[in-house]
């Protein structure tokens, strides 16, 4: 015997009648199907169908990922080129400050004001002595020659 299972539908009750049961009853029968002695036939159309869907599908989300990556590569991209030009202008500005800071450490003036507190003279006539200038030929051996040494002394 199967149970039987029996529920109620409830209706809104009409204005002025109040009973216990509105409507009818609905019944349901639960029947046991025993399918264990079924065998799934296989279908080639239907298996050669979900090969080349799931090829296809496959091919579909190689194309989107790629896709995917290479426009994630290239925002990755923007940004270090903007962090390299941000950079660069950051060096160019230093390049900038130590250029006018190597321009203001070699004035003249200032190395002599520099000199002159640490008690330095301007060199009297004899005192310098100038280097002959050999203009320098990379054709021509040059060879080396040993000369007299002159003392020079200071006052």
């Amino acid at each position: 015997m199967a149970a039987a299972a029996v529920t109620m539908r409830s209706v809104s009750p009409v204005a002025g009648r109040q009973t216990f049961w509105t409507g009818t009853p609905e019944v349901y029968f639960s029947k046991s199907i025993d399918n264990s002695r079924l065998v799934k036939m296989e279908d080639p159309r239907r298996s050669r169908e979900m090969k080349y869907f799931g090829t296809a599908l496959a091919c579909l989300f190689l194309l989107v990922f790629t896709y995917a990556w290479q426009h994630f590569k290239a925002i990755e991209y923007g940004y270090q080129i903007e962090s390299s030009k941000r950079e660069l202008a950051n060096l160019n500005e230093m390049n900038h400050a130590l250029r006018l800071e190597d321009a203001s450490l070699r004035d003249p003036e200032r190395i002599d004001v520099l000199a002159r507190r640490m008690g330095l003279v301007p060199p009297v006539p004899g005192q310098v002595m100038h280097m002959e200038v050999v203009p320098t030929d990379t054709q021509v051996p040059v060879m080396a020659s040993n000369g007299p040494i002159m003392v020079v002394a200071g006052q």
